[in-house]
């Protein structure tokens, strides 16, 4: 129908839809529409030029919709009547990277580059191309080699007055804001990412008494050190006191000055008991276990015990005096000496992703491997008033380490992330009620990971050079709790005989509260399977689907993952099936591809095994690149953690409105946007275009 509006325009309507502005300077019309019909600009008839801008915005209206396959076919009928149009091209690239094939996207972003005739839009498509190459791991983890440089700070002070005063120790959230104790100000605020107080917490009525370290369990519950009331304080998530632990002596359970804190993974609570030089341990309830640390056969004792970290089975102390990293057991037996050189004065202790120790030491942040003992220096805070007492890995990279003498919370990022910015793709443009526009987009840095913890004030939208009008931010997805999951169904000769398993695996996804959105029989054609109210209905689904040895997983995972576009931001693919993944599951779509779909999506990607046989490498790696994890069904936590965890992950998704100022000529020119991200000395940008709708 929208075709036959375009061919039957006559010849008034086709000049108005073919206008565009004349570009002026060397620069080019920044920020304005391409001029990528014009008849002129290739010697392409009249009739072709409207064929190619029906094929146009069809191509866009149906991205929007995120169907990219139909994206794909429109724009390149687009190019088939104008070869070579840049904006088209970039359409292009962008509908096949949203497909998972980054390759190919870059070779028409290259294209477009190469025949754009703008400097802006140029520099905008290297700097795309450049990222998505550049690309080395989708992986939270350190790696090898990589320097950290100081990249701001959240002054404790400023001439507007106190903010806090001497913090001692940082925990960073999910969020992207962060726990600071503030010692000499007696309270725990909250930091958001642009170093803005959220909340301030001064504990129960008689207040802290010099809080000192801070931790948080896997309950959610917040432990707060008080190294003058020598007690620790118990909190609740959201800040609101609920009950004190130990009390000043030298007995069981009792404190003089405790300092750092550690949670296993079982929720027990390790205290450093400066004053008596040991360790206390106590269970979830708060009830004393047992303390160690005291001089042994097999152990001098501790001088000035310091930080403190639990990884897997084992508890890792720092003391300060001999400048040493010792390694105990979880029931406070002695294993050795971790490090006993090189370090200046071991202040805090964080276990970091990868199994590794994050380490504040006087002036520099250093990183453990606790099997090698390797130690790497991270960076180091210059200055003459510096002592980072705590230090913390925060959800988007970078490293939150507490200035206790500088009285400021400095704020190390990558130097390569510095010097690279951020990834910023505009999503989706919903203009359905022109004027008013809605712009959703994600941001994410160099190795895929989102960038968690921005408001409106880190966005800027503009069109044709001009800021937009009423712009307001709508919302973030890492503030959600809310998630979307479809299930993949292993429908083989091996899950044949694991129904049961397969039913009571459904039954545990959906209790653990996220939204079922579609359920796919991963056999030789992938189907959905109807999916009905109560345990019975799901059973009955679980069990159903035809079984086969040339089942499909790459098929089934696509249409599961697709599923989950237009729903929730965050949202995953959950696998069910036996570990291995057979001879066909990778027939039409690669494995890379997949792992790229699910990324560029936003979509992470967890397995769920059954029948105890080996997890597949390819299962593990997609879990890998994705943000995801395998478990057993039958594991002693079950799926539910695995499943709650998805609604607790962070997302870089954001959405903001604005109200355009642009004429629509009657809905039929396509009109610019560009949104700019800015964090502290870090910047990225997208632009993109839309349709009003026609009138």
């Amino acid at each position: 129908m929208r075709r036959g509006i375009f061919f039957f325009l006559p010849v008034l309507g086709v000049l108005l839809l073919l206008r565009a502005p004349v570009k002026t300077g060397a620069q080019g019309r920044e920020g304005s529409a391409p001029n990528y019909l014009e008849p002129g600009n290739s010697g392409a008839s009249l009739i072709d030029t409207v064929n190619a801008q029906n094929e146009f915005r069809i191509g866009v209206q149906v991205y929007n919709r995120y169907a990219f396959n139909e994206a794909i076919l429109a724009f390149e009928r687009a190019l088939s009547f104008r070869p070579g149009e840049p904006l088209v091209l970039d359409w292009l690239g962008r509908a096949y990277y949203r497909s998972g094939l980054e390759m190919t996207a870059v070779r028409q972003w290259q294209s477009a580059m190469e025949n754009s005739r703008s400097q802006p839009e140029e520099i905008l498509l290297r700097s795309r191309i450049e990222m998505v190459r550049n690309r080395r791991s989708l992986l939270t983890l350190m790696d090898e080699g990589l320097r950290f440089v100081e990249a701001g700070h959240f002054p404790g002070k400023s001439d507007r007055g106190v903010f806090f005063r001497q913090p001692v120790s940082v925990w960073p959230l999910e969020d992207g804001t962060a726990w600071v104790t503030a010692y000499s100000s007696n309270e725990l605020v909250r930091i958001d990412i642009n170093g803005l107080i959220r909340q301030r917490v001064r504990g129960p009525v008689n207040g802290f008494d010099r809080p000192y370290d801070v931790v948080q369990g896997p309950d959610g519950r917040l432990y707060v050190s008080e190294f003058r009331g020598s007690r620790v304080s118990v909190l609740s998530a959201d800040g609101r006191w609920l009950a004190y632990i130990g009390g000043r002596g030298l007995g069981d359970g009792m404190f003089v000055g405790p300092q750092n804190l550690a949670v296993d993974g079982e929720g027990y609570l390790y205290v450093v008991d400066y004053g008596n030089r040991r360790v206390s341990k106590f269970d979830p309830d708060g009830n004393f276990i047992l303390s160690f640390g005291k001089r042994g056969w097999d152990f001098s004792g501790f001088l000035s015990p310091s930080g403190i970290a639990c990884l897997d089975e084992r508890v890792f102390v720092a003391d300060g005096v001999s400048k040493q990293i010792h390694t105990f057991d979880k029931n406070g037996g002695y294993i050795g000496v971790l490090v006993s050189e090189g370090l200046n004065g071991p202040e805090s202790i964080r276990p970091e992703s990868g199994g590794r120790l994050l380490v504040a030491d006087t002036t520099r942040v250093l990183l453990i491997d606790p099997d090698s003992a390797v130690v790497r220096e991270l960076g180091m805070i210059g200055g003459s008033r510096v002592r980072i007492t705590g230090a913390g890995s925060d959800s988007n990279g970078n490293i939150l380490a507490a200035n206790f003498q500088g009285d400021e919370i400095a704020v190390m990022t990558p130097l390569d992330d510095m010097a690279s910015g951020f990834f910023v793709q505009i999503d989706r443009v919903i203009a359905d009620h022109f004027p008013q526009v809605t712009v959703e987009l994600s941001v994410q840095d160099r190795r895929r990971r989102p960038i968690v913890g921005l408001d409106g004030k880190n966005f800027l939208l503009t069109e044709r050079s001009r800021t937009a009008s009423d712009q307001t931010f709508l919302g973030a997805a890492y503030l959600s709790s809310r998630s979307d999951i479809s299930v993949v169904m292993e429908r083989s000769g091996e899950t044949l005989m694991m129904r049961d398993d397969l039913a009571a695996a459904l039954r545990d996804i959906n209790a653990a509260g996220s939204r079922l959105v579609s359920l796919i029989s991963a056999g030789e054609t992938p189907v959905r399977e109807r999916l009905g109210a109560g345990n019975s209905a799901l059973a009955a689904a679980a069990r159903g689907g035809n079984y086969s040895p040339r089942w499909r997983f790459d098929s089934a995972l696509r249409l599961a993952a697709s599923d989950l576009l237009p729903g929730e931001k965050k949202r995953a693919v959950v696998f069910v099936g036996s570990g291995a993944l057979g001879e066909l599951a990778f027939e039409q779509y690669s494995l890379s591809e997949l792992a790229a779909f699910l990324t560029n999506n936003g979509i992470s990607f967890y397995a769920v095994t059954a029948g105890g046989g080996p997890v597949g490498e390819d299962l593990r790696y997609l879990c890998e690149e994705t943000g995801g994890r395998v478990t057993d069904l039958y594991s002693p936590a079950g799926v539910g953690p695995l499943i709650r965890g998805i609604s607790a992950r962070g997302s870089g998704s954001y959405a903001l409105s604005y109200r355009s100022s642009l004429q629509t000529n009657f809905g039929r020119d396509y009109l610019p946007v560009e949104a700019e991200v800015y964090l502290m000395e870090r910047s990225g940008r997208d632009r993109i275009g839309y349709f009003a709708p026609l009138e």
